[in-house]
């Protein structure tokens, strides 16, 4: 795991390349406080959500001969690069000095020498940018215990392997720990965690916490905004999702209102029973055809076309051959002889037979001698 740490930094000089040369304690004993989310970032030990997290680095973990080996000749950079540290892929661009290779422990603490070799740099560390912050891996051993000096912890280091030292404004330790500052160690068993709060603002109020932890609130109040967002559109989504099924059921009631106002009372029913009877016997008694299933005015035309022929309607409108049938029904009821025949088709028991009848009831008589 990668982790910060501040460091203090003494003996300050120019050289006449215009370096800054100084010395610097770059490790030390004892607990360190950190944040749940820099130990435990993916909650695997269930200490992300802890605000404070103790993390004990033994002498076995910072004075190891390997951890030694690790402090010189490890590039500075100015501010924190993020992601493994430095490397070979990337020194170049983030470089701007280096510590030197006289590693010594001083009490509690490991100290090295430093140079910065970056005009930009330099000139960032005259404008007021003097904090160091170590970033160093380590294994960190997830079980909580009491150092030696009674003092709790949730969990320690194994040995350290420096990666780089960056410049900053504010480092973990404090404004005290800087280039240029002869200060002590920082309090046994913790760093000036008061000294390297940050205020930032949360909902209209006003909270101190560290780097990291204006960190994890940046991203937390993102990440509420975004879900302020997506609830927005989901909303907006649902809404008009609505709108359209209150359009649909709209259209609905309105088709089920309109085949309401087409369905038929009985008495509408009878009306049309028998104005169809009526048509029917009007066409029969202009010509005699079969009209079932047929509808009003095809049976209007199937009349006419039987009496007139095809090309007395040849392109006419519809109240044309209307009209062209209420003539022929017309006809019909003035017309003697169909009226006979229509006649006769009512009552076929008493044929009319023209005096037929009589003229036989003659001839059958005159034997009788009635006739002279």
């Amino acid at each position: 795991m990668i982790l910060q740490d501040s460091v203090t930094a003494s003996n300050v000089r120019r050289t006449a390349d215009g370096y800054l040369v100084a010395e610097a304690r770059v490790a030390r004993t004892g607990i360190q406080d950190y944040l749940g989310t820099e130990i435990d970032p993916d909650n695997e030990h269930g200490l992300r959500d802890k605000p404070i997290v103790r993390v004990y680095r033994p002498e076995s973990s910072v004075f190891h001969k390997d951890a030694m080996q690790s402090y010189a000749y490890r590039p500075m950079t100015n501010g924190h690069p993020g992601g493994e540290g430095v490397n070979s892929q990337n020194w170049k661009d983030l470089a701007i000095g280096q510590t030197g290779g006289e590693v010594v422990r001083d009490g509690d603490f490991v100290k090295v020498p430093l140079v910065l070799m970056d005009a930009r740099a330099i000139e960032d560390y005259e404008a007021g940018k003097r904090e160091l912050s170590m970033g160093y891996g380590a294994e960190v051993v997830f079980q909580d215990g009491e150092t030696p000096e009674g003092e709790r912890f949730d969990c320690y280091l194994g040995p350290m392997k420096m990666n780089h030292l960056s410049l900053e404004h504010r480092a973990r330790g404090g404004e005290k720990l800087r280039i240029g500052d002869n200060d002590p160690k920082p309090p046994k068993g913790g760093h000036h965690m008061a000294d390297s709060l940050r205020t930032v603002i949360v909902d209209g109020l006003s909270v101190q916490t560290t780097d990291q932890g204006a960190q994890a609130i940046d991203k937390l109040t993102k990440q509420l905004a975004d879900a302020g967002v997506n609830i927005k559109t989901l909303t907006d989504a649902h809404a008009v999702a609505l709108a359209a099924k209150d359009g649909e059921l709209a259209k609905k009631d309105a088709e089920i209102d309109g085949l309401k106002a087409k369905q038929l009372s009985d008495a509408d029913i009878d009306k049309r029973v028998q104005a169809r009877a009526e048509l029917i016997g009007k066409a029969k008694a202009i010509h005699d055809g079969d009209y079932s299933g047929k509808g009003d005015a095809e049976i209007r035309k199937a009349v006419v076309i039987a009496r007139l022929g095809d090309a007395a309607i040849a392109g006419k409108t519809e109240a044309y051959i209307d009209a062209r049938f209420d003539l022929l029904v017309e006809d019909a009821g003035q017309d003697p002889v169909r009226s006979h025949f229509r006649a006769q088709d009512a009552n076929p028991n008493k044929p009319g037979d023209n005096g037929q009848s009589a003229y036989e009831s003659r001839l059958n008589d005159a034997w009788k001698g009635g006739a002279k």
